[in-house]
C-alpha cells in the first residue's frame, strides 16, 4: 500500500472537522435533554404540536368565558333570565318568533332571541357553558380521585384487597349508566322533596354530580390497577420496600408520579364526556330545569322550533361541537407529549 492510500484509509477512519462538529452537536443536545425533567420534556414536545396548542387555547377560552360569564353579561348589558321579547312586544311576532331575520340577530342581541320567551341567546349560551363546565369539572375531579384510590390501592396491595375492590368495580360497571341517570333523579326527588314542591336547583345539581360520579370512575380505576400491578414489580419499588418505606409514602412518592400520564389523558376524555352527559340529561328533562341556563335545555328548545328558527340551534350546537372536538384533540396531544411512541 502506498503512502497516499495509507493516508486516505487513515482519513476514512478519522472524523473530519464537519463530522466532529456534528458529533459534538449531538452530544450537546443529548446532554441538554438529559439535564431536563420529564415534565419539561413533555412541555417541549407539546409546544411543537400545533394542533394541541390550538386546542388548548380553545379549551382555555371556553373556561374563561364560563368563569367570566357574569362580567361579560354585565358589559353586554343583558342577562339570561329577562324575557325581553315579552317586555318589548315589537321584538316577537304573533307566533312568538323573532320579528327580525336570522333569529333576531342584530347589534343589540348578538345571537338573537329565544322563540317563545324572548330571552337573549348570547347570555343564555355563556351561562349554559358556565353551568355545564362547573358540573363537569366537579364530576371529573371526584371520579379521578376515586379511581386513583381504588385502582392504586387494589393494584399495590393485591390479594384480598385487590379481589374485593376488583369485584366492586365490576359490579359498578354492570349498571347501565344512561338508564340509571334517567331513573335516579325522579327517585331522589320523590324521597327528598315534597310532591307539591319543585326540586331546588342546588339539589338537582348535587344529584347529577352524585350519580355521574358514582358511575364514572370505573374505567380509569381498572386502567390504574393494571399500571400499578406492573409498576409494583419494578426495582425502585422493591428497593423502597426493602428500605422500610411505609406503603403510603411508596404510593405517593413512587407510584403516583409514574401514573400521571394515564390520569391526565383519561381526565381529558372524561370531562367532555361529562359535559355531553349533563346536556343529554337536561335534554331528556331529568337534568337542570328552568330557569337555570343549560346547554341541554337549549338543545331541547332548538329541537322543538328548528323548522321555524334553525338559527337558534346553531349557536349551542356549534359551541358544543367545537368544545368537544378541541378537548378530544387536546387529550391526544397530551398523550403524545407524555409518550411519543404512542402516536406512532
Amino acid at each position: 500500500m502506498t503512502s497516499t492510500s495509507q493516508a486516505a484509509a487513515a482519513g476514512a477512519d478519522t472524523p473530519g472537522p464537519e463530522d466532529a462538529g456534528l458529533s459534538s452537536t449531538r452530544v450537546a443536545k443529548k446532554d441538554e435533554l438529559a439535564g431536563r425533567s420529564p415534565g419539561r420534556l413533555m412541555w417541549m414536545r407539546f409546544k411543537r404540536d400545533r394542533t394541541g396548542v390550538i386546542s388548548a387555547c380553545i379549551v382555555l377560552a371556553f373556561f374563561l368565558i364560563a368563569a367570566l360569564a357574569p362580567v361579560i353579561a354585565k358589559l353586554y348589558g343583558k342577562d339570561p333570565y329577562t324575557r325581553y321579547g315579552q317586555l318589548r312586544p315589537e321584538l316577537l311576532n304573533e307566533n312568538f318568533y323573532p320579528v327580525k331575520p336570522n333569529g333576531g340577530i342584530d347589534g343589540e342581541f348578538w345571537f338573537g332571541l329565544e322563540p317563545g320567551l324572548g330571552r337573549d341567546v348570547f347570555t343564555q349560551l355563556i351561562y349554559g357553558i358556565r353551568t355545564s363546565l362547573s358540573l363537569a369539572v366537579v364530576i371529573t375531579l371526584l371520579s379521578v380521585l376515586t379511581a386513583i384510590v381504588i385502582g392504586v390501592v387494589g393494584g399495590y396491595f393485591g390479594g384480598k384487597v385487590d379481589y374485593f375492590l376488583g369485584r366492586f368495580t365490576d359490579l359498578m360497571m354492570s349498571f347501565p349508566n344512561q338508564l340509571f341517570f334517567v331513573a335516579f333523579t325522579p327517585v331522589v326527588a320523590a324521597l327528598l322533596v315534597d310532591p307539591q314542591d319543585e326540586m331546588p336547583t342546588w339539589l338537582r345539581a348535587c344529584v347529577l354530580i352524585y350519580v355521574m360520579w358514582l358511575l364514572g370512575w370505573m374505567t380509569l380505576a381498572r386502567l390504574l390497577r393494571g399500571q400499578t400491578l406492573s409498576l409494583r414489580e419494578r426495582e425502585f419499588i422493591e428497593a423502597a420496600k426493602v428500605s422500610g418505606t411505609p406503603p403510603s409514602r411508596i404510593v405517593r412518592k413512587e407510584l403516583l408520579p409514574n401514573l400521571v400520564t394515564p390520569i391526565l389523558v383519561q381526565a381529558t376524555y372524561m370531562l367532555p364526556n361529562s359535559v355531553t352527559a349533563i346536556a343529554g340529561l337536561s335534554f331528556l328533562g331529568v337534568g337542570l330545569q328552568e330557569p337555570t341556563p343549560d346547554w341541554g335545555r337549549m338543545f331541547a328548545t332548538g329541537a322543538e322550533i328548528y323548522q321555524s328558527d334553525i338559527t337558534y340551534m346553531f349557536f349551542p350546537g356549534g359551541a358544543m361541537v367545537i368544545f368537544i372536538l378541541a378537548f378530544n384533540l387536546l387529550g391526544d396531544s397530551v398523550r403524545d407529549a407524555f409518550d411519543p411512541k404512542s402516536g406512532r
